[in-house]
């Protein structure tokens, strides 16, 4: 069985942040509360996660990973972004938002779209994940915890400890934190284009 580690949603525990850290840095994968449900976790550049969590999700290589980052000052070594596109994440993160940038060379291929070169980038507005981001100094990759069997995302942590069980090294057990996804924007060419409808309001990039 995986290990649970139970969170308190506002505070988190040191001692278990520390040992979220140490599970990521050594490979493993993780599913962790965010301000839109709960989703897997890795850390970048861990091949072997990765594929873990392509097989959990059962999506191929052409699936867009999300880097999670702590905040805007991470986002340039990730993506190339222009004023405009910077403006909006400033006033829109952190929040339930998944923007699709043009990928840096500082982002490995393996999670990048083959073919268009870019990689998808939040900043999520959940205490634990943005606690566990600054105790780790580094982004997360991240998948939302959607199955092809189940029409919306697992919510409750005994649900998906039951679902997954040993398939996951840690599950950050937060207690409710939604059930829905993030909205992706598109701002590869500077105007924001709608991909996905989920949390938070879409009409300012309308």
């Amino acid at each position: 069985m995986s290990i649970r580690l139970r969170l308190h949603p506002d505070n988190p525990q040191l001692r278990f942040l520390n040992q979220a850290v140490e599970c990521l840095r050594e490979g493993g994968v993780i599913v962790y509360p965010t301000d839109c449900a709960y989703a897997f976790g890795c850390q970048v550049g861990e091949k072997g996660a990765l594929e873990r969590i392509q097989t959990l999700r059962q999506v191929d290589k052409n699936h867009n990973f999300t880097l999670v980052c702590r905040d805007l000052s991470e986002i340039s070594t990730y993506a190339r972004i222009d004023n405009a596109s910077y403006r909006l994440l400033k006033a829109y993160t952190p929040g339930p938002y998944t923007f699709v940038l043009p990928a840096t060379s500082d982002v490995p291929r393996l999670v990048q779209h083959p073919k268009r070169k870019t990689i998808g980038l939040r900043i999520p507005a959940h205490p634990v994940v943005q606690a566990l981001l600054t105790l780790s100094d580094a982004p997360i990759l991240s998948s939302s915890l959607i199955f092809p069997s189940r029409e919306d995302p697992l919510f409750d942590p005994d649900d998906i400890e039951e679902f997954l069980g040993k398939q996951i090294d840690m599950l950050l057990d937060s207690g409710y934190c939604g059930r829905s996804v993030t909205s992706v924007i598109d701002l590869v060419d500077g105007v924001p284009m709608i991909l996905r409808e989920g949390s938070g309001d879409t009409s300012m990039f309308r």
